[in-house]
């Protein structure tokens, strides 16, 4: 099961969430999303734990969790959803009709 930490505190490494979620099981892979440019932590990140009742359990017991002085927000990922439209001034010509 793939699951979003959000609420991250900046300090909060991926060896620190490895270690929060392996409390309640096998953790396959936790990381941190960081930003292209900087190189800093956008402040989520995901914990991939293959066993449905382990996740589960990690996410009843660590959501609203302090993390290095943060409480983080646990649950199940979401799968992304592309979004076709362009979702801005409608479309050729930037909306500007006059």
């Amino acid at each position: 099961m793939n699951i979003y930490i959000g609420n991250l505190s900046r300090e909060v490494a991926e060896d620190d969430l490895k270690q929060a979620f392996e409390a309640f099981g096998k953790v396959d892979t936790a990381a941190i999303i960081k930003d292209k440019v900087s190189g800093e932590s956008k402040g989520f990140g995901f914990v991939e734990m293959p066993v449905l009742a382990e996740a589960q359990a990690a996410m009843t017991a660590l959501n609203g969790k302090d993390l290095k002085n943060r409480a983080m927000t646990v649950n199940e990922a979401k799968p992304r959803t592309e979004n076709k439209k362009s979702g801005g001034r409608g479309g050729f010509g930037g909306g500007n009709r006059y």
